[in-house]
């Protein structure tokens, strides 16, 4: 007899970058759950029209949810970033994971995989990441966390995340532990920043300008010279607050509202795409394509920016299936 495919639900959705590491998998997605329309649009030219989307979690009825076996959550990381304005559990989107929570009791769901921002385990002293592992611990879980980044886990990002991995009690035999995947060879960047289209960044533009200020404020001046930059070709620079980052075959963290991201390619500066940041959180070039040019280069970054990265989820979802399987 054939096994029972697993089946999954997608919180918290945005444009559905675990849904993908999961369907990669051999999951299989019944529904989602997204209340930006931006990344809503972005989704369904990624997975299609059809899909009905549940909506705010915070209003669903568990029972007008079909029945799945596992639930994956991006939940929002405004509230416990270290460049949100850390709120946490006082904040009404600190509350959504007392949202998810209910949903797993309602649905007694086997398995979830949750992610956050590594800035959740240090929120207020660590107190908001204690009460988030009791409270699914009392729900009936058995709860593994651990900070990985994606830099180890198929794409060139420093992208360092919280996971939790839960697993219903009485599934659970022996104190069996959750083994997380092991860390992956970094790919070459030259692999991700590959957008032909006209993004070179020089004096034609007037952010250039912006720029050669930027090199010489207070905090840069006399470090940087322009000609020196441009010899090496996939240096990525950040020009993130005051000071000028500069990364080789890596890129930093991609996130909502940061543009600022160049490079060097062929002796000249580019500008870091919506299409090339899709690309370095693992979603394919084929899928990328269906949105360059169609979705604005503004939604796209930040949508990457605030997206789960595909091959985390997919390393780690194998690690759950093999555990699952055992």
């Amino acid at each position: 007899m054939e096994k029972k495919k697993l089946k999954f639900m997608d919180f918290c959705a945005g444009i559905g970058a675990g849904r993908l590491g999961l369907q990669n998998l051999g999951l299989e997605c019944v529904g989602f759950s997204e209340i930006d329309k931006n990344a809503e649009r972005t989704y369904r030219e990624f997975f299609g029209y059809e899909e009905k989307n549940y909506g705010d979690l915070m209003k669903i009825n568990p029972n007008d949810l079909p029945d799945f076996d596992l639930m994956i959550a991006g939940f929002p990381c405004q509230s416990f970033s270290v460049i949100g304005q850390r709120k946490g559990m006082n904040d009404l989107r600190g509350q959504i994971i007392y949202g998810l929570i209910k949903i797993m009791n309602a649905k007694n769901l086997p398995y979830f995989i949750l992610e956050n921002v590594k800035g959740l385990t240090n929120h207020d002293n660590g107190r908001t990441f204690k009460i988030i592992l009791e409270e699914l611990d009392k729900t009936g879980y058995k709860v593994f966390s651990k900070v990985l980044s994606s830099l180890h886990y198929g794409v060139p990002q420093m992208r360092e995340r919280i996971y939790f991995v839960g697993i219903r009690k009485d599934l659970i035999e022996n104190s069996e532990k959750f083994e997380w995947p092991k860390q992956e060879k970094t790919p070459k960047i030259e692999n991700y920043l590959i957008d032909d289209s006209e993004l070179e960044f020089d004096e034609k533009k007037s952010a250039y300008e912006t720029f050669l200020r930027f090199l010489n404020n207070k905090y840069n001046k006399g470090l940087f010279k322009i000609e020196d930059l441009l010899k090496e070709d996939y240096l990525v620079l950040d020009t993130r607050q005051s000071d000028l980052r500069l990364y080789t075959n890596k890129v930093p963290t991609l996130r909502t509202g940061r543009h600022g991201i160049l490079y060097v390619k062929k002796g000249k500066f580019r500008k870091l795409s919506g299409f090339e940041s899709l690309l370095l959180q693992g979603f394919p070039k084929s899928l990328a394509e269906k949105v360059k040019g169609k979705i604005a280069d503004i939604y796209l970054l930040s949508q990457a920016g605030n997206a789960m990265t595909v091959s985390s989820i997919q390393s780690i979802g194998n690690n759950l299936l093999k555990y699952v399987k055992e």
